[in-house]
């Protein structure tokens, strides 16, 4: 992903001007975390073993502060990292933690909560572990950039590790949740009023919490005053996307680290289904990064993770089930204005998400009466379109902040593909 690694050094160059030489000036004393620091899983910080059903969703139950920063460069930006309760996909009570930065130069409070696409099975990818410098990747880099570039506009930046202690991906309630939940913790921290504006944008992995937390927002958390949500390059319906990147040389690696989030979700006994083959691919992508697994395994494909009787992960009733539960468009009706934005690379989409799924959703949030701007970034790969729609999602957050008229193209968007979930079995 050339292309990601460019955008991002140019928005750090630009950050660095704004913020007055961001990247390279001498830091202040370094506070924890940061290099050298245990990972989250192994850091006493991350646990909490106290009852959590008398305690309210997006409560703060510690808090420590941070330095923004990589691996190898300083920052004069710090922050705090908090510990909070959120909810899971059943329901239960759950902790995760959320990085929240402010701005050098203060002003009226303005949030933007930045789901990173950090689409991880292990807790060194965990965006307040690598934002505090405990790590990196391509896809860490050219985000922490992005947030760099929010902070420099003046927005105060929660980025959630939305995928919970147990590290569950795609899963679209519980990283809705945790999402909105850090916002909640984030007005408490920073001692603001719900209502407070908050813009919500994410990418990829990053758009699961973005357009579940618009989703669900009316009924989880109806005080809180989202003024609009940026979605881009969304897995709308993973069933479709299953062949579309089997045997994909850049994409196949999903396949099994799918397995292993649905495993750890909704405790399948994966050894009922899955092939020795199939077994293998899943234990060795059980603790890495997407930038560590997606092209590992050029040649895999959807029937050679599974043994007899079954020929796809599809014909498996479990997985079926735990895919139809994370449809998006299945469990509410957003109340702000949404941009959603897609590549197409080719017939089907962007190489991994498809792209008459984003237009189904969009017409569907349209006809419910959401406001949508849709749009799609014709002959660009998924990595590709990740730089325009973050341009474009910072054009329309500022433009929400600063309550301007919408762009919505509802009346020109078509049916795209039904949302309806695949029969089990």
């Amino acid at each position: 992903m050339p292309n990601v690694r460019a955008f991002a050094l140019r928005l750090l160059a630009v950050a660095a001007i704004v913020t007055g030489s961001l990247a390279f000036v001498a830091a202040p004393a370094q506070a924890d975390p940061g290099p050298g620091s245990p990972l989250p899983s192994a850091d006493p910080f991350y646990s909490y073993d106290g009852p959590l059903d008398g305690i309210a969703p997006g409560t703060v139950l510690r808090s420590r502060p941070m330095n923004f920063r990589t691996p190898d460069v300083n920052t004069p930006i710090t922050g705090n990292q908090v510990l909070y309760r959120t909810t899971d996909q059943q329901g239960r009570g759950a902790v995760t933690v959320a990085t929240v930065l402010r701005p050098l130069v203060p002003g009226p409070t303005k949030i933007v909560s930045y789901q990173m696409a950090y689409d991880a099975l292990g807790s060194q990818c965990d965006p307040s572990y690598t934002l505090s410098g405990g790590s990196t990747n391509l896809i860490a880099f050219g985000e922490q950039n992005l947030i760099a570039g929010y902070l420099a506009a003046g927005y105060t930046v929660v980025a959630p590790d939305y995928e919970g202690e147990e590290l569950e991906w795609t899963i679209g309630r519980q990283s809705g949740y945790a999402m909105l939940d850090g916002i909640r913790a984030t007005e408490a921290f920073l001692d603001a009023p719900s209502s407070t504006p908050v813009g919500l944008v994410g990418y990829s992995g990053g758009s699961v919490p973005t357009q579940w937390g618009a989703e669900v927002a009316p009924q989880y958390s109806p005080e809180l005053n989202i003024v609009g949500a940026a979605a881009g390059g969304l897995p709308v319906d993973l069933a479709h996307n299953l062949p579309y990147v089997s045997g994909s040389k850049q994409w196949a690696g999903v396949i099994p680290a799918l397995v292993v989030a649905y495993q750890r979700t909704y405790d399948l006994d994966t050894s009922t289904f899955l092939s020795p083959y199939g077994q293998q691919v899943t234990q060795q992508v059980s603790s890495e990064c997407i930038v560590n697994f997606a092209s590992k395994y050029p040649t895999l494909t959807d029937a050679s993770m599974v043994k007899a009787p079954y020929t796809s992960l599809l014909d498996v009733p479990e997985v079926v089930a735990a895919i139809d539960d994370n449809i998006m468009g299945s469990q509410g009706t957003p109340r702000t204005p949404l941009l959603l934005g897609v590549g197409k690379a080719n017939a089907l989409g962007d190489t991994i998400m498809i792209t008459d799924d984003v237009v189904g959703l969009a017409h569907e949030y349209c006809g419910r009466g959401v406001d949508v701007t849709y749009s799609q970034f014709n002959g660009l790969t998924h990595a590709e379109a990740f730089a325009p729609f973050e341009a474009q999602g910072l054009q329309f957050l500022t433009e929400r902040f600063a309550g301007l008229p919408t762009r919505s193209n509802c009346a020109t968007i078509p049916p795209g593909n039904s949302l309806a979930p695949t029969p089990i079995p």
